[in-house]
């Protein structure tokens, strides 16, 4: 935990409710915001959650759901990896690595773990699309702006 530099200023909270909150627990939660800020961030940076211009909203949740199993392997694999450090980064033991860090050495677990899928089978060459047609416009959906 960083030192202050200064003193300490107050931090004040609103609660609606019929019992108020236990000060440690409403604590804990204030401080956990900072590894949320940086999940969101890591989402955003290194898996790329908002590159793709996607047309549904369901298509936005399955999306944002595979992100959060990506981000489980790199949880799980964890231990399995051997760090691929660049130059300027210090060296971390396994246990302490990053999942920025399990990112950049996954590639080197990938051949180790298999695949389930056989080989594809060649099935020639396909039609294609008849001469002279082409596919309609994809649908749109207008982005939810909320007006305060």
């Amino acid at each position: 935990m960083p030192r202050p530099t200064k003193a300490p200023v107050p931090l004040w909270l609103w609660w609606w409710g019929t019992l108020p909150p236990d000060l440690a627990t409403v604590w804990h939660i204030y401080i956990a915001r900072f590894a949320i800020e940086h999940l969101f961030r890591f989402f955003k940076q290194a898996l790329k959650w908002t590159v793709p211009k996607l047309r549904s909203p369901a298509s936005a949740d399955r999306w944002t759901w595979l992100l959060i199993l990506v981000y489980a392997q790199l949880r799980l694999a964890q231990p399995l990896v051997q760090e691929h450090r660049l130059p300027w980064h210090p060296p971390v033991a396994t246990e302490k690595l990053t999942p920025a860090r399990v990112r950049r050495a996954f590639s080197s677990l990938l051949p180790t773990l298999g695949s389930p899928v056989s080989v594809p089978k060649p099935c020639g060459l396909s039609p294609g699309r008849p001469k002279n047609k082409r596919s309609p416009p994809a649908k749109r959906f207008p982005a939810s702006k909320l007006t305060l």
